[in-house]
C-alpha cells in the first residue's frame, strides 16, 4: 500500500501539471465574474509573478519520481503523500472550477493549501531537502499567497464590509501572518518564505504607479519575511 501511495503520487503531480494544457486560456480568477466585477483588483500579482507555476509542476513531477524510485517505503515520505495527493488531485481541477466558478475555487484553493501545508509539516523532520522540503515549500508558500488572494478577490467580489482596497490590506495582513507563523515554525523550509516573498514582491510590481500604499504595504512584509529568514539562516 505504501508504494501504492507513491504511485498515485506521481500521477496525481502529473494530472496537476497537465491542468494547464486541458484548460488553456486561464489567467487567474476573472474579477468580473463576481456580483461587483473589479476592473483592476490590487491585491492581484503582476502577471509574470505566475510563471513560478512551471517550475512547480516540474519540481513536484521530480519530487514525486524520485519518491517512488529511491522512498516508496521510506515512512517520513510517506506521511507527506495523502495530504498532497490530496492537494494535487484538487489542483488538477481548479483551473476548470475557477473558470466557471469563482466563489467555489476559493474554497478549492484553501484545502489545497490545507493539504499541501500538512504535507510540509511532515517534510521539514526529513533529509532529501532538495527533493522533498524545498519542492513541497514552494508549493505552499505559493499557494499561502494564492489562497489569501482569492480571499480578498471574492471578499470584495461580493462586496462584504469592505472594498477593494480593504480586502487588498485584509488579504495582505492575513498572508503575512500566516507565512510568519508557518515559516518560523519551519526554519528548516526557506523555500516556503522565499515563494511567498515572490508573491508579495509581484504585487508590490503591480500596484507600485497606481496604489502605492498596497504597494508599500506588501513590500514591508516582503522586506519583514526576509528578515526572517536571514535570522534563521544565522541561527542554523
Amino acid at each position: 500500500m505504501v508504494r501504492m501511495k507513491a504511485i498515485f503520487l506521481l500521477v496525481a503531480a502529473l494530472l496537476f501539471a497537465a491542468a494547464p494544457t486541458i484548460y488553456p486560456g486561464f489567467k487567474g480568477i476573472d474579477p468580473q465574474f463576481y456580483p461587483n466585477p473589479q476592473a483592476d483588483p490590487p491585491i492581484v500579482p503582476a502577471g509574470y509573478a505566475f510563471a513560478i507555476w512551471g517550475l512547480l509542476y516540474l519540481w513536484l513531477i521530480l519530487h514525486a519520481g524520485f519518491g517512488l524510485l529511491n522512498r516508496s517505503d521510506d515512512p517520513g515520505w510517506d506521511r507527506a503523500r495523502w495530504p498532497l495527493i490530496v492537494s494535487l488531485t484538487l489542483g488538477s481541477v481548479w483551473l476548470g472550477v475557477a473558470m466557471r466558478a469563482p466563489l467555489q475555487a476559493t474554497a478549492l484553493i484553501w484545502v489545497m493549501l490545507a493539504g499541501a501545508l500538512i504535507a510540509l509539516f511532515a517534510a521539514a523532520r526529513v533529509g532529501d531537502r532538495w527533493w522533498f522540503s524545498i519542492p513541497l515549500g514552494l508549493y505552499a508558500g505559493w499557494l499561502t499567497a494564492a489562497s489569501w488572494v482569492a480571499l480578498g478577490l471574492s471578499g470584495a467580489g461580493y462586496g462584504l464590509i469592505f472594498g477593494e482596497t480593504g480586502w487588498a490590506v485584509a488579504a495582505l495582513l492575513g498572508a503575512l501572518g500566516m507565512a510568519a507563523l508557518v515559516q518560523s515554525r519551519l526554519p528548516q523550509a526557506p523555500s516556503y518564505g522565499l515563494a511567498v516573498i515572490w508573491a508579495l514582491a509581484a504585487i508590490v510590481a503591480g500596484n507600485a504607479g497606481e496604489a502605492p500604499a498596497i504597494a508599500a504595504l506588501a513590500g514591508l512584509g516582503a522586506l519583514a519575511l526576509a528578515g526572517l529568514l536571514i535570522r534563521q539562516r544565522l541561527a542554523a
